[in-house]
């Protein structure tokens, strides 16, 4: 227990005394941040982190996390060197592939491994048993195996972390329990605590599975479930002249190895998970006297992973058990960490490390302190960040019903387009019960159920020659190209609903607006803007579309995802920019919104309206006040598939109306309705950028080719200097290109090579059905863009030619859309 004072202010309260809270307060420290106090309830390390199992993997499928998880190696290799070390051994690891299926995975991501360097290698069977020499190698094709990787000890880890947080000025005190977060005017003001009252700027909630406890402190809802998550340890029995071996994992048996001592660690996934408190009709509730404490062992659950186990490791059988570990780890909806800061102004969370958080320790803590000091993510969060979560995760139900989905499917292997069974139907369209009855085959995003495709009875026997190779072609679906060439050739009608709608008005709206928007938004009533909202960095935050619909009042259409997000860092640029006057709400749910684009979309819209739609009556990115059926609606002359067209925002009780309406009118016309997959086709042959896609806050406009969305003649707008900076001094481009076969799609991450040296990583890929071709974009060095030069992308272990093209490969002159 500590005996120092506890101070009555800090700049920086960090709660909890894990592998996250230690590893934040260090980094804080270590870039400068003396003001920090860190609180435990109890002793360090007492929550999860001292009964997690310690392995350390790079590789992820998120680029970001591999760099995070990359950068925690380099920091234990250098723990190790300090004065408390932390325990790391650089052992390596393999991964098995019990099929063919994760045999092909594995290639994947091996090539995935390329583009950082990392030194990932398949290897025999013979070489697998070389290296793990215990295993049993019946039904495994083959496997991989990285020598980097590692384990370490998490108390140890944890302990070095503290040692060097002290050094660095933080001041740990344990044994100390918060009591309440104290906010005013929605910002962090105090924490007070069994032992006083600490004035603060900054809350960094890193306690684990008591973080959703914590949030709900200041009412912020944090989606994270405590789960049981078992794991054994054998007595010792490995022979000394056996060198030390590298973890395993096999996940087609839902198991992991790793040495301890001279024995072994063996745990798994259980199908058949259990949380620890939470349940569908209340949030977790751990007892306050939970600390450095265990659950009652469940062999009935942990049966099917022990048999699988014996199988692949036959000792395991007959070995005698020294230790049998039931802990509570925190699990989010999606097995993604929650990061950063929340909507209360300074209230930051580090939590939810889904059992491999000693792996990310070193990088959650670097980027979450980077986070803090600058304001802003250093680096693409975007997987990670708290914002992430729809309101729908306020549900304990939906909430549970997702943890439990994804815990259970974690070493699954998951194919493009797939979609989650789990906690459906909780946010749908005004039309969803039209949908369903024609055909419609729904998808979720962000908790809304939204069209993929429609699928009628008379179209079962669809041309399939286009479906893809491999995974991708999974879950395709002919009825997609369908639509395609209906939009492109007559009409699509698309249910837009689930967009993300947010009012913004008051006296100094479009100058707020303004300050944050690279491109000038206020350009008149009726007037619609598409905009790049950038950090310091000239890195885009978000992008959308914003409309002037009064003098004072703005409508910003973003993605249905980007929801919380979006009005997220709207609301934190008002709070530090003194625009309290300014009114942002959410208005999503009371606007359904369709998009008709195609040929046919004037001559079919006009059918239903008196208002003149004419290219100079209407002309591109404006937007009305149009009446169908005398419905007062909203028409906003735009597009994101790059054909003429109009999004129209209609009061939600109107919705089935003028839907039906329209597609009445358009009958004659060859109008159909179609999904979101059709979307992505279109958008990816005109270069529409995607945020989460193509760009993110790792990417300026000007290498995006978004520099048409930058004002010249604004004087100021956050991240203006940066980009003035670098407009003229660009290293990347984002760069268009083909394979002549439309069936070698590409899945994202892939390696690019030009003279076998990897120069990039796709970025998003797909089919382009009018091009008859599959398309997919990079960035990658200037001096490699010209149109024209042939790269290779490698596919599962597969080199494929592609083809660099000139943007945008539809339309180029964009006639289509301004006829």
């Amino acid at each position: 227990m500590s005996t120092q004072v506890l101070p009555t202010r800090a700049k920086i309260v960090v709660i909890g005394g894990g592998v996250g809270g230690t590893s934040v307060a260090y980094h804080l420290a270590k870039f400068g941040e003396k003001d920090v106090v860190l609180l435990d309830r109890s002793d360090l390390t007492s929550g999860s982190t001292f009964h997690s199992a310690g392995l350390v993997g790079q590789l992820r499928a998120d680029p970001t996390l591999t760099k995070m998880n990359m950068y925690s190696v380099e920091l234990y290799r250098e723990l190790e060197k300090s004065e408390t070390p932390a325990s790391w051994r650089e052992c390596g690891s393999i991964k098995i592939a019990s099929s063919n299926e994760r045999m092909a995975e594995i290639r994947r991501q091996i090539g995935w491994a390329k583009t950082f360097g990392l030194d990932l290698v398949e290897i025999s069977n013979d070489q697998i048993k070389d290296l793990f020499p215990l295993i049993n190698l019946d039904g495994v094709v083959g496997g991989c195996y990285m020598a980097s990787d590692g384990q370490v000890d998490p108390s140890s880890l944890t302990g070095a972390l503290a040692a060097g947080a002290r050094r660095g000025g933080v001041k740990i005190f344990t044994h100390t329990r918060v009591l309440s977060i104290n906010t005013k005017d929605n910002r962090i003001a105090s924490v007070t605590t069994d032992k006083g009252e600490i004035q603060c700027e900054i809350v960094i909630n890193c306690g684990g599975m008591f973080a959703a406890e914590i949030g709900r402190l200041v009412d912020v809802r944090i989606p994270i479930i405590p789960m049981s998550h078992q794991y054994l340890i054998t007595e010792n029995f490995i022979p000394d002249e056996v060198k030390f071996l590298p973890s395993l994992r096999d996940p087609d048996n839902l198991i992991y190895f790793r040495q301890e001592v001279k024995g072994l660690v063996m745990g798994g996934y259980e199908r058949n998970s259990k949380p620890f408190t939470a349940s569908a009709n209340s949030f977790d509730q751990i007892p306050a006297d939970f600390n450095s404490k265990l659950l009652p062992d469940e062999w009935d659950r942990f049966e099917e992973i022990a048999e699988n186990a014996a199988k692949r490791v036959p000792v395991m059988g007959e070995v005698g058990l020294k230790n049998f570990i039931n802990g509570p780890e925190g699990f989010t909806p999606d097995n993604e960490f929650c990061l950063g800061e929340t909507s209360v102004g300074g209230f930051y969370v580090a939590a939810g490390f889904c059992a491999h958080g000693i792996a990310g320790a070193g990088g959650i803590g670097k980027v979450v302190a980077e986070w803090v000091i600058a304001g802003e993510p250093t680096m693409d969060l975007w997987h990670m960040d708290i914002k992430r979560f729809s309101d729908a995760y306020k549900s304990p139900k939906f909430t549970l019903e997702r943890v439990k989905e994804n815990y259970e499917a974690y070493y699954d292997i998951h194919y493009p387009g797939e979609e989650r069974a789990s906690a459906r139907g909780e946010n749908k369209s005004p039309i969803y019960n039209w949908h369903k009855e024609n055909g419609a085959i729904f998808g979720e995003k962000a908790a809304w159920e939204r069209v993929n495709y429609y699928l009628k009875a008379t179209e079962k026997d669809l041309d399939q020659s286009l479906q893809p190779n491999g995974w991708v072609g999974k879950h395709w679906s002919a009825a997609v190209a369908l639509e395609h060439h209906a939009t492109r050739n007559s009409a699509g009608l698309f249910d837009e609903s689930s967009f993300a709608k947010i009012k913004v008005r008051g006296a100094r709206a479009g100058e707020f607006l303004n300050l944050i928007c690279a491109n000038n938004v206020v350009k008149g009533v009726d007037k619609t803007t598409y905009t790049q909202v950038l950090n310091k960095k000239g890195g885009i935050v978000s992008d959308y579309t914003i409309t002037q619909v009064a003098d004072s009042e703005f409508l910003i259409i973003t993605g249905t995802a980007f929801l919380n997000h979006d009005k997220g860092w709207l609301e934190k640029q008002m709070r530090e920019n003194n625009f309290d006057q300014v009114e942002i709400s959410d208005i999503t749910k009371e606007l359904a919104c369709f998009g008709i684009w195609g040929p046919n979309a004037r001559k079919i819209l006009q059918k239903v309206t008196d208002f003149d739609l004419s290219n100079q009556a209407f002309g591109f990115m404006n937007s009305k006040m149009i009446k169908i059926k005398d419905i007062s609606l909203r028409a906003t002359r735009i597009t994101y598939v790059g054909e003429l067209g109009w999004e129209l925002y209609i009061p939600v009780k109107d919705g089935l109306s003028i839907w039906l309406a329209l597609l009445d009118a358009g009958r004659d016309l060859g109008i159909r309705p179609c999904g979101y997959r059709a979307i992505e086709s279109l958008r990816l042959e005109k270069g529409y950028r995607a945020w989460a896609g193509e760009i993110n806050t790792e990417t300026n406009p000007y290498e995006a080719g978004l520099g048409f969305a930058v004002s010249s003649k604004k004087d100021n707008f956050i991240g203006k200097a940066s980009l003035d900076a670098i407009k003229d001094k660009l290293s990347r481009k984002l760069t268009a290109l083909t394979f002549t076969d439309i069936k070698d799609v590409a899945m994202g991450n892939e390696p690019i090579f030009i003279n076998n040296k990897v120069v990039g990583r796709v970025k998003s890929a797909g089919q382009g059905y009018t091009l008859n071709k599959a398309i997919a974009y990079a960035y990658l060095p200037t001096e490699h863009t010209s149109p024209g030069t042939s790269v290779e992308v490698e596919m599962f272990g597969v080199k494929k030619v592609a083809i660099i093209m000139a943007e945008p490969l539809f339309d180029p002159t964009g006639e289509r859309i301004k006829s």
